[in-house]
C-alpha cells in the first residue's frame, strides 16, 4: 500500500538514512517514480527478481542536510476513498507541492490530471 512507502520515506528522511529498500509492488513503484520526478527522491530502482524483488529508493536533501519532503497528509485511507473531478482539484500549500491522484491514465498530480481532463481517487497530498 502506497501509505506504507510514505511513511517509510518520511521515517528514513528524518532518520538522515541514503538509501531505503522496500518490497516492489507495482503501484508503490508507480507512486515512487511520481515523487522522484517531481524532485522528492534522488532516485527508483528495482532489483532483484520475483519473488524477492525491492525497489532501492535513494532520498533527497538539501544543502543544510535536512529531508526535501517538510510534510505529508494522506488523503484517501482503506477506511475512507477520496475521490474527485479535475474540475475539484486545488493547489497544494499555494503550489510549493503536490497532489497525487490515481486516475485509468495512471498515477499523476492533480496539475497533469487538470491538463488531461482526468478525474480519479485523490491519494496524497506532499510539500
Amino acid at each position: 500500500m502506497f501509505i506504507d512507502l510514505l511513511i517509510k520515506i518520511k521515517n528514513a528522511q528524518k532518520a538522515h538514512k541514503e538509501v531505503i529498500k522496500v518490497h516492489h509492488i507495482n503501484f508503490d513503484f508507480n507512486v515512487a517514480e511520481l515523487l522522484a520526478k517531481n524532485s522528492y527522491l534522488e532516485s527508483v530502482t528495482k532489483k532483484g527478481r520475483m519473488p524477492k524483488r525491492v525497489m532501492e529508493l535513494k532520498l533527497k536533501y538539501d544543502q543544510n542536510g535536512r529531508g526535501v519532503i517538510n510534510g505529508i497528509k494522506i488523503l484517501s485511507k482503506p477506511s475512507r476513498r477520496l475521490y474527485g473531478s479535475y474540475k475539484d482539484f486545488w493547489p497544494v500549500k499555494q503550489g510549493y507541492g503536490i497532489a497525487a491522484v490515481s486516475t485509468p491514465q495512471g498515477v499523476m498530480t492533480t496539475k497533469e490530471a487538470r491538463k488531461m481532463k482526468l478525474g480519479g481517487q485523490l491519494l496524497f497530498e506532499i510539500w
